[in-house]
């Protein structure tokens, strides 16, 4: 059975993936303190997180891209709703859900405002929006699978023009967690020095797609190679939600309709 992932979308499968993956899933297994009713997940990819969304909510639907991986989360989860389809706009009615999570998608949208409208059209009032999305200032180095990254403060500004009630959390890391980070700065630090003409930010992202994942899973297995133990003791408990947006791995957007 073919897997989607790539170096973008971390495996749970692939050891050297583990500490992003476990990043990836903090969202899903902090999600119900928010959630509760009817929710959508937009982009839930190979449903990394759905287990830990299901107790938490009465119906739980999803809308994502790649066919065949919805197709396979509709035989994994016959309770759930899948819908697969290029987004925005969002193929639901007004005011169709209580919650919405998206997390890791924004990054990846053309019409960021049209997407964050969508949402807020088949919220129902009083409903919840949670998105991640990485933090700009901790990226490593350019990543030509998003349109475009934020600052917490980019965000929170771009949510207010829709949401009346815009909230900015983080993802953050233990000392673990930081540890991982601060090596794979100085790793990707090191590979960035033989890019003398500044390709990564001057070629079209399509041609850097391909030698981004190569040399990212490189970077990764080498990490992990060089630190085993670290790598694999990492767990979603070692991220930390924080209300100091600026300086976390990621951001964590609570919206309300």
């Amino acid at each position: 059975m073919s897997k989607i992932y790539t170096t973008e979308i971390a495996s749970d499968q692939i050891a050297s993936d583990n500490p992003l993956h476990q990043r990836l899933l903090k969202p899903y297994v902090v999600a119900h303190q928010w959630t509760k009713g009817d929710l959508l997940e937009v982009g839930c990819g190979e449903g990394r997180g759905i287990e830990c969304l299901l107790p938490a909510v009465s119906t739980y639907s999803a809308i994502d891209k790649i066919e065949s991986a919805v197709g396979r989360l509709r035989e994994r989860y016959p309770q759930g709703k899948f819908v697969s389809g290029h987004l925005p706009p969002l193929p639901y009615p007004d005011a169709s859900f209580d919650a919405v999570v998206s997390f890791q998608v924004i990054e990846h949208i053309e019409n960021d405002i049209l997407f964050l409208k969508e949402i807020f059209r088949i919220l129902r009032p009083g409903g919840v929006v949670l998105i991640t999305t990485p933090n700009r200032p901790m990226s490593l180095s350019r990543n030509p699978w998003h349109v475009r990254e934020y600052t917490a403060g980019e965000l929170t500004a771009l949510a207010q023009t829709i949401f009346p009630n815009v909230e900015m959390k983080g993802i953050s890391g233990n000392d673990k967690v930081m540890t991982y980070h601060e090596r794979n700065k100085r790793s990707v630090e090191r590979i960035m020095r033989w890019d003398i003409f500044d390709l990564q930010h001057r070629l079209p992202a399509p041609l850097l797609r391909i030698p981004y994942d190569y040399m990212n899973r490189r970077n990764r297995n080498k990490l992990q190679n060089a630190a085993d133990e670290l790598v694999a003791s990492i767990s979603h408990e070692d991220y930390l939600v924080t209300n100091n947006a600026s300086s976390a791995l990621d951001l964590f957007l609570v919206a309300k309709k």
